[in-house]
């Protein structure tokens, strides 16, 4: 699997220069913020595209004008102003669609914010939870708001003052909430039931298996009663409680998620179909090709091609 580091997303942005900041990879962590209007000279006529890979550190983008967001197997477009979060597990591409496009955004490093200095572990947050498309699309006034977060962001990373990452630290964690105000209140306050957990339990299971990063790599848990005997409930039980809370079996559920990676696995990497099968638990290359077909009416290289 292809990861983009920060010293390959620096790389392409200048134009293959191998100079990168300092600070990457020191205790403090990284941050930098970019506005794309500055940079357009150095993508020689790429406006707008970006490679579709997973990346090594979290993004926040604020986003003007038509463009096309793309998180794993979901297509979001953006009709005008959108605020766009990034981070490690799911890789995603955008890109523009009109000349008037533009794009302020801010990279940093899983160090750069950690439970030490703000409280919070990003992974945990309701915005960066798994399943998620943290895509949202903002009126003018929000957009105007952002823009000013981002201007004093950048702003502050060129000052000498000594606090100046805690500063920004602050910026970073408001554009989070920020983004977080705009979910569903569904999302954001789930129900604390005892169905509740089981199926929470479950989700955070399954999304353990994943992402596959290696083709020497293979999940784990692949049946209804490979989950439900680690969560010890019985599978008539688990079932029960997923149809309550998603409206689905378990297999199904299984199976969605399945099929999502294996479109990324055949979208990113140039392993083998009997390579990714094998990483998503199938003993026979032929049973991943008819499970695959079955959820997709496609056989795996119909759809890689």
């Amino acid at each position: 699997m292809d990861f983009l580091t920060l010293e390959e997303f620096y790389r392409s942005i200048c134009n293959g220069s191998s100079l990168v900041p300092e600070e990457i990879g020191k205790e403090l962590g990284h941050f930098n913020v970019f506005d794309t209007d500055e940079l357009l000279a150095q993508y020689k006529g790429q406006k707008g595209k970006m490679p579709y890979n997973r990346r090594l550190y979290y993004k926040i983008s604020l986003i003007k004008g038509k463009s096309k967001a793309e998180y794993a197997d979901k297509v979001i477009d953006i009709e005008k102003y959108a605020l766009l979060f990034a981070t490690p597990k799911v890789p995603y591409n955008y890109t523009s669609e009109n000349e008037d496009h533009s794009a302020v955004f801010c990279v940093f490093s899983p160090d750069f914010i950690t439970r030490s200095n703000t409280g919070f572990i990003l992974d945990e947050l309701p915005i960066f939870s798994p399943g998620s498309i943290p895509v949202f699309e903002l009126r003018e006034n929000e957009y105007q708001y952002l823009r000013t977060l981002f201007s004093k962001m950048k702003k502050e990373l060129s000052s000498d003052y000594t606090y100046k990452y805690d500063l920004i630290r602050n910026y970073v964690m408001e554009l989070i909430h920020l983004g977080q105000k705009l979910q569903p209140a569904s999302v954001l306050y789930p129900k604390h039931s005892a169905s509740e957990r089981v199926s929470s339990m479950f989700v955070e299971l399954l999304e353990r298996q994943f992402p596959i990063e290696s083709n020497r790599q293979r999940i784990g848990l692949r049946t209804a009663k490979d989950y439900a005997d680690r969560l010890s409930v019985h599978v008539n039980h688990l079932n029960k409680v997923l149809k309550e809370n998603t409206g689905r079996t378990t297999t199904e559920v299984i199976g969605n998620r399945i099929t999502q990676e294996a479109k990324i696995l055949l979208k990113q990497t140039n392993w083998t179909v009997s390579e990714i099968a094998y990483c998503l638990g199938f003993e026979e290359v032929a049973h991943f090709s008819n499970f695959f077909r079955k959820h997709t009416q496609l056989t795996p290289n119909s759809f890689r091609s």
